[in-house]
């Protein structure tokens, strides 16, 4: 089995990368958040590997820590959530903020992300959330109604929940704000970028 891949990063694509390793070029998913912190083309990259058997092929599945691997598999351990599902939750939300939003039960903001529904929504929040709470308490901050109410505020104006929650995120080491004030804020930022 492929535990991990190092080599040269070929080329990238909106979710995925070429991966050259001795000559060989792996075609590796990666979910997009994640692909911008594994590196650029023609550099040295290391990746975590999930190695995905299916009837039709094989399919690699990569990722910058053993943490993000670790819930990528966790997600796929849930009764009709497949690689791809797991793939655009970890393409929309990071790790973090994932955890965050099945910790606190927020199935709400779970079933912003494309391709996934309230019903899905709700499975992995029932499923993951005892053995998430255990293992990231630390690091996942659970999500305020004002953030999700910005969130969904942002996203009815038309951007992704990726392009929203990385503005939220940015102004999450201000002082308190009120939600009008996180909302325009975030539409500053989304403007200038």
């Amino acid at each position: 089995m492929i535990a991990t891949l190092e080599g040269t990063l070929d080329r990238r694509g909106i979710d995925s990368a070429i991966i050259k390793v001795g000559g060989i070029g792996f075609d590796v998913h990666i979910p997009s958040l994640i692909l911008d912190k594994v590196g650029a083309a023609g550099d040295n990259v290391l990746v975590y590997i999930h190695l995905h058997l299916k009837d039709d092929g094989v399919t690699l599945y990569g990722f910058s820590c053993q943490e993000e691997l670790a819930l990528f598999r966790e997600l796929i351990s849930v009764s009709g959530v497949g690689p791809r599902a797991a793939l655009s939750l970890l393409s929309s939300l990071d790790a973090q903020q994932l955890v965050a939003a099945i910790t606190s039960e927020n199935a709400a903001f779970i079933s912003q992300v494309p391709g996934i529904g309230r019903k899905i929504a709700s499975r992995i929040i029932i499923d993951l959330k005892s053995k998430l709470e255990k293992g990231w308490q630390e690091t996942a901050l659970p999500l305020s109604q004002e953030d999700n109410d910005a969130l969904s505020a942002l996203t009815s104006l038309g951007y992704s929940i990726r392009e929203a929650s990385h503005a939220l995120g940015s102004l999450s080491c201000q002082a308190e704000l009120s939600l009008e004030e996180k909302v325009k804020m975030a539409l500053r930022q989304l403007s200038e970028g």
